[in-house]
């Protein structure tokens, strides 16, 4: 199986957000969230709840938005 860019997530407070996403996108993130269970053992979470991990993910490696940062300071 391809490794996930996603690992384990943590339990963390959240804050509550409301976001509107395409149909699409959220089947997307059913099935990501299947795949990221079978790879690390557990059990489907929601797909809501996938989307701050993954945002996360994506600003940690997104290398304009990091140069942004260092330059913006």
């Amino acid at each position: 199986m391809t490794k996930l860019k996603l690992g384990p997530l943590p339990d963390e407070k959240p804050i509550k957000a409301t976001v509107d996403i395409p149909a699409a996108v959220y089947r997307e993130l059913n099935s990501y969230a299947e795949a990221h269970a079978a790879e690390t053992g557990g059990s489907p979470m929601p797909p809501e709840k996938l989307l701050v991990p993954m945002a996360t993910q994506l600003m940690a490696t997104d290398r304009g938005f990091r140069r942004w940062l260092t330059q913006r300071k």
